[in-house]
């Protein structure tokens, strides 16, 4: 390659990159100009690959509920499985029930169970986590994979960071979560130090529907439901 056509496709990415902006920023405003209409939400994440016969996807399904007969809507990533089992329960109990969809060469499809005005498409996925840590007064956060794990510590790294006000985290499943929790303690707060002790009470592990939703209202008879930021 000549170094006339290295430049020319180094200013070719360049203007596609500024005319990316334009896309981004519909999607925001989209995302911001509909989420803000919905109201009280709480966000529950979990892996695409629970199938509706497993445990933790029925007890998805047992939250959102309790979490729609407690004032709040559910939100989730949109797809299959726990989010799909988010979505169910909030159907199930009449409630808000919001999905934010993610294009994805596998895995993602929308679930059938999010209110036909309530279901949000997104290309980027730093956009489409804005609008969950924006909207929702807490995360559920079931057993998944590695974008549950993304979302889960984004939001706890906000908050340590003070760029967002505090939100209940709430980790369902100990036989899940406890090594992960263990591993944090032990490693990054005790061997290391490169968290501080009150860090960990960023999130709480609990194994049922009303773990959550007493955590939920304690923090919430406290606080203002409102944006987190």
């Amino acid at each position: 390659m000549t170094n006339e056509q290295h430049h020319k496709g180094w200013n070719e990415i360049k203007t596609n990159d500024s005319w990316a902006l334009f896309k981004i920023m519909g999607e925001f405003v989209n995302g911001f100009e509909r989420m803000s209409q919905i109201g009280p939400c709480v966000s529950i994440f979990g892996s695409a690959r629970t199938k509706p016969d497993h445990k933790y996807y029925k007890l998805a399904v047992d939250v959102a509920e309790k979490i729609v007969q407690h004032g709040y809507g559910v939100i989730t990533g949109g797809g299959p499985g726990i989010m799909e089992a988010g979505n169910k329960g909030a159907h199930l109990a009449g409630g808000t029930s919001v999905g934010l969809n993610i294009d994805l060469p596998f895995e993602q499809h929308d679930n059938p169970y999010i209110d036909s005005d309530k279901s949000l498409d997104f290309d980027y996925f730093f956009v489409r986590k804005v609008m969950f840590v924006k909207y929702s007064q807490g995360f559920v956060v079931m057993p998944g994979g590695f974008g549950t794990l993304d979302e889960l510590f984004e939001a706890i790294t906000l908050i340590q960071t003070t760029k967002i006000q505090k939100f209940p985290i709430i980790l369902v499943g100990t036989d899940f979560w406890s090594g992960l929790v263990d591993w944090v303690r032990n490693t990054l707060l005790d061997s290391f130090q490169n968290i501080s002790a009150h860090d960990m009470d960023l999130v709480q592990v609990v194994d049922t529907a009303d773990e959550v939703l007493d955590i939920l209202d304690k923090f919430y008879d406290e606080f203002n439901l409102s944006p987190n930021f």
